[in-house]
């Protein structure tokens, strides 16, 4: 029997690195393809899901539904989920491309997108996905965050922008049903803030707001949504914007709602939506002392111009939610400019423009992070496709003695690496849900990697044995 034919045989070997929604709606459909394929699933956090974990606030539980949808994936047991290993650490690309027969990539995006103006270095100003990762019980982030400001700054008004002012502003006490660690709680109990600051440099037909998002903002308790008359302004592109899309007519309409409302602030807290302003200068010497703004005016398609004048906000805080951004994948090429990894619809290329044969990449770290769930599978459907046709033309370099990933398995052994499996996810999550069960709560999330670690693989930590 030729080489030939002993390799087209055998399954098809791939790895998928990043068990996101990306990673995971990637692996299924590759799994119902034409072609019959072995793939491994690796995650170099302890627990799959990615952002769904690790990007939602934790107030928005239909939004982490979308976990059932991939636990139930995973939950079949023809994708074997390889977690707690960083891939460029624990073992490199090139030893992956020598046991896989192709490589997805899908470590997604992040970290925080960069803003450069003066004074984004002072003690005082974040990162939202920073902050984000913290209340979400991210393992890699330290355990306390400085909360000490009583007037906040946020940059940007996407969906996240909100997230943070919501959880900054949100008494503790109205997320206790939720799945926050115990730090979390600790932390949030002892912020004194009185009011967050929202600025947006384009207008109301322009924000990244989702509807449902913008809504919600509006009932939590004990808190007032401040939006200014004098933001409100729409040029021709506003009006486009506002009679081609839904979603933009609603977000405009609750704004103008909101706006046109006669009742004087009267709770604890506020939260201020200010739009055509952007940002030109954090202010003070050693910490955040202000922001200033410049007031901005809008073109005629959408887009805006400064107009010179300049506004002060006393803040102690500034938050930069202006996007987020992927990192590099030790061993592959990457766009150090636009935050992605260079390819051509999923194809991984070189600087030179060739593609890698059986390299690919799906999800934010191919298109850049936009773009919800159904942006996510139909970009992973795109890729795989591309994969497939390359495996069918014989364009993947398959070698006759590759079978599964066992030999990589053996690999992390010998290195000491404390790799999790789909198995130990359900004692974890089991863990964490007895936790929450003490607490009249779902859920209370475990937070450290080391104990995330041992109970996933019924081993011994700080003296218990789980």
């Amino acid at each position: 029997m030729s080489i030939e034919v002993h390799v087209s045989d055998r399954p098809l070997s791939v790895a998928v690195i990043g068990a996101g929604p990306a990673g995971i709606y990637a692996a299924d459909i590759l799994s119902k393809s034409e072609i019959e394929t072995s793939i491994d699933l690796y995650e170099r956090l302890p627990a799959p899901f990615g952002l769904v974990r690790y990007g939602v606030a934790p107030d928005h539980p239909r939004i982490k539904q979308i976990i059932v949808a991939l636990y139930k994936i995973l939950q079949r047991g023809d994708i074997r989920l390889i977690g707690n290993v960083t891939v460029g650490r624990d073992i490199t690309i090139d030893e992956m491309r020598a046991h896989y027969d192709a490589i997805i990539v899908a470590t997604g995006s992040d970290r925080d997108a960069p803003l450069d103006i003066p004074g984004i270095d002072l003690e005082g100003s974040y990162g939202a996905a920073d902050f984000v990762s913290w209340y979400d019980g991210h393992p890699d982030y330290p355990r306390e965050w400085p909360l000490e400001a009583k007037e906040v700054a946020v940059l940007g008004v996407g969906n996240v922008a909100l997230d943070v002012a919501r959880i900054l502003a949100k008494h503790p006490d109205d997320l206790m049903v939720t799945e926050i660690p115990e730090n979390v709680e600790k932390g949030l109990r002892a912020n004194p803030i009185t009011d967050v600051h929202v600025f947006g440099r384009r207008g109301p037909a322009q924000v990244k707001f989702t509807p449902l998002e913008l809504r919600e903002l509006g009932k939590v308790p004990d808190v007032d949504v401040i939006v200014y008359e004098e933001d409100f302004d729409f040029d021709e592109g506003s009006q486009e914007a506002i009679n081609s899309s839904n979603q933009t007519k609603q977000v405009v309409n609750t704004l103008t709602d909101w706006v046109m409302r006669d009742s004087e602030p009267t709770a604890s807290r506020r939260i201020h939506l200010h739009m055509l302003q952007a940002p030109v200068e954090i202010l003070g010497t050693d910490r955040v002392e202000g922001v200033r703004m410049e007031r901005t005016e809008l073109t005629g398609d959408g887009s805006v111009k400064g107009t010179g004048t300049f506004i002060d906000y006393p803040v102690q805080a500034v938050y930069r939610a202006v996007g987020y951004f992927s990192s590099p994948v030790e061993g592959l090429p990457f766009d150090d400019i636009h935050g992605v990894i260079p390819n051509i619809e999923g194809r991984v290329i070189q600087p030179g423009g060739d593609h890698i044969p059986g390299v690919y990449a799906t999800g934010w770290v191919k298109r850049g992070p936009v773009g919800l769930i159904g942006s996510t599978k139909s970009d992973a459907r795109e890729t795989i496709t591309h994969l497939v046709e390359d495996a069918e033309a014989g364009k993947l370099d398959r070698l006759a003695d590759r079978t599964d990933g066992e030999p990589v398995t053996a690999l992390l052994d010998d290195r000491g690496v404390k790799y999790t499996t789909w198995q130990g996810w359900e004692i974890l999550e089991e863990f964490e849900k007895a936790l929450g069960e003490a607490q009249g709560r779902e859920r209370v999330k475990v937070v450290e990697r080391a104990t995330m670690t041992a109970i996933s693989r019924g081993e011994e930590h700080d003296g218990k044995l789980y």
